[in-house]
């Protein structure tokens, strides 16, 4: 097992390749709430879950499913906050205790170049001219963006187009612009590229949390095979 050091607070990050057998690790139940979904749907979806138990046993938890509510987000366990995500080869999952973060979202893309004509639609005029040619054909922004997406939608309840997120990267922070809420995010690049977006509980007067002042531990990615 690969354990990976991010510069991430509480957080928990599982990778994992997607099997043909994937399917298969899924709970009846989990398979109820999956519907009529085809084969390959499964199988991405089984081994998220695989990578969301493996994590969740890093926190105390017994093998539980992992269902999900009509709108497709991921129900996860009293304490919890997680997110899951997948591309075609590779399944990803993050998790974290509600009392150090609030929301969170990930995704996972392969480190390739975004297919052609699909800048205008991701990036903002504004990230346009913020960043380079290079950048902005990276998926960067994407996975980003996406991961903001996964971390707004069980809180707010509204979706989001890639033009209502502005990401400022050398900040690490997300902005969702028709809202004016902001996001913490983390970018983790090697074979694939990983987006992870957060933002930690507050106090009614809107004071960030910080169970003492203190520094907190570093999140950790884990491979899981």
């Amino acid at each position: 097992m690969e354990i990976v050091t991010v510069d991430q607070q509480n957080i928990l990050v599982g990778i994992r390749p997607i099997e043909k057998t994937d399917e298969f690790t899924l709970h009846a139940s989990e398979l109820t709430s999956m519907g009529r979904a085809v084969p390959k749907v499964r199988r991405e979806g089984g081994a998220a879950r695989v990578v969301a138990r493996t994590l969740l046993g890093q926190l105390g938890f017994p093998p539980m499913p992992i269902l999900k509510t009509r709108s497709g987000v991921p129900i996860w366990p009293p304490g919890v906050v997680g997110s899951l995500a997948h591309h075609d080869r590779v399944a990803a999952a993050a998790i974290a205790g509600t009392k150090r973060i609030a929301a969170l979202g990930i995704d996972i893309e392969p480190n390739e170049p975004l297919p052609e004509g699909l800048i205008e639609l991701i990036a903002t005029p504004n990230e346009q001219r913020m960043y380079d040619l290079h950048l902005l054909k990276r998926r960067d922004l994407f996975v980003l963006k996406e991961a903001v997406y996964k971390a707004y939608f069980p809180r707010y309840n509204q979706f989001l187009e890639f033009q209502d997120v502005e990401i400022d990267i050398s900040a690490r922070l997300g902005h969702v612009l028709k809202a004016n809420c902001t996001f913490s995010l983390e970018l983790l690049v090697s074979k694939n590229v990983i987006g992870l977006a957060y933002s930690r509980p507050t106090s009614a007067k809107g004071d960030i949390y910080t169970e003492g002042g203190g520094e907190l531990p570093y999140g950790r990615l884990i491979n899981v095979h």
